[in-house]
């Protein structure tokens, strides 16, 4: 009898325990959660460091002092190729000007494959060729970061089709020499 209260005495408190380990153990994952999107912020922002997208994207940076009250909040510095004339985009979380009303797939998406939402391919100024083999989790990361970046209203100019001239100050793309143009046909 005696060993019958001892099992019961302790499958009583095996279940307690148990019990209270499935309550803490709930909440756990929203904390978990918040501390992964945080951590994925943080990537992000070590990510858009080490890219440089404050290098285009931020006003001033070109001339050496960048502007970090408008930090990557695009560029009216044109970049005219054969493309015709970009504009560094605002990828501040603002709604109308920015990154605001986009969805993190969709920025990431924009990263890796140079392709909007609004189905605009972006120009080859945007390294975006290189972007493309980040994993999922960094692209997202970044995706992260820049939407907690407070939202700064600056609309860049539209983009400009070949043959087009800027508006204001721009830097040109030469055309290309004999050994740097694209190659036609078939390689031998």
């Amino acid at each position: 009898m005696h060993r019958l209260r001892l099992f019961s005495s302790s499958f009583i408190v095996g279940a307690a325990v148990l019990g209270c380990s499935a309550l803490v153990l709930g909440a756990a994952p929203a904390a978990e959660k918040g501390g992964q999107a945080a951590m994925a912020v943080e990537r992000g922002k070590y990510l858009a460091t080490i890219m440089a997208c404050n290098d285009c994207h931020t006003p001033g940076t070109f001339y050496g002092a960048p502007d970090f009250e408008r930090f990557l909040a695009g560029s009216e510095l044109g970049w005219v190729g054969p493309w015709g004339v970009v504009y560094a985009a605002n990828l501040t979380s603002d709604p109308e000007t920015g990154l605001g009303k986009w969805k993190p797939e969709q920025i990431a998406m924009a990263i890796r494959s140079g392709n909007r939402p609004d189905g605009r391919q972006l120009a080859p100024a945007m390294p975006w060729l290189n972007y493309s083999v980040l994993t999922d989790a960094d692209a997202l990361a970044i995706a992260a970061y820049l939407k907690t970046l407070k939202p700064v209203k600056h609309a860049v100019p539209k983009p400009l089709p070949p043959g087009e001239t800027p508006n204001g100050p721009a830097l040109v793309f030469p055309p290309p020499s004999a050994w740097d143009a694209p190659r036609t046909g078939t390689p031998k």
